[in-house]
């Protein structure tokens, strides 16, 4: 299970962000905020370009989650960004169908806490996608 956490923010300049070489979608100025407010304590990768977006990976007490970013063409300077969490799950565990993320994992309980207090993000909405 993915656990899909969309808002709309004017507090990223997408057009300061590196090019993506792989398709021009923005999303790197929102795993650049993650790995900054989540610091040394729960480790971020740095952002990579990928053909939906960008994703880092993150160390969670020894689960690793990987980030996906994405975010609309900004509409008056405002963008919707999609954040994706996605819990790296062993063969067995997807085989077995467990070990899916849920939004009571702490990791994801963290990420949405720290979204949801930025006064600059509006309209927090959390769901979870198969």
């Amino acid at each position: 299970m993915t656990i899909v956490v969309r808002f709309n923010t004017e507090l990223f300049d997408v057009t300061r962000e590196r090019p993506n070489p792989v398709n021009p979608i923005a999303g790197e100025s929102l795993l650049l905020w993650l790995k900054a407010r989540l610091g040394t304590s729960h480790p971020v990768t740095e952002p990579d370009a990928e053909d939906w977006g960008w994703y880092a990976h993150i160390d969670w007490d020894g689960t690793n989650y990987m980030l996906g970013a994405s975010a609309s063409e900004p509409e008056s300077g405002e963008c919707e960004w999609i954040l994706q969490i996605v819990r790296t799950r062993s063969l067995k565990e997807r085989l077995l169908g467990r070990g899916r993320a849920t939004s009571s994992d702490p990791c994801v309980v963290r990420i949405v806490q720290l979204l949801s207090a930025e006064p600059g993000f509006r309209s927090v909405q959390v769901e979870a996608a198969a």
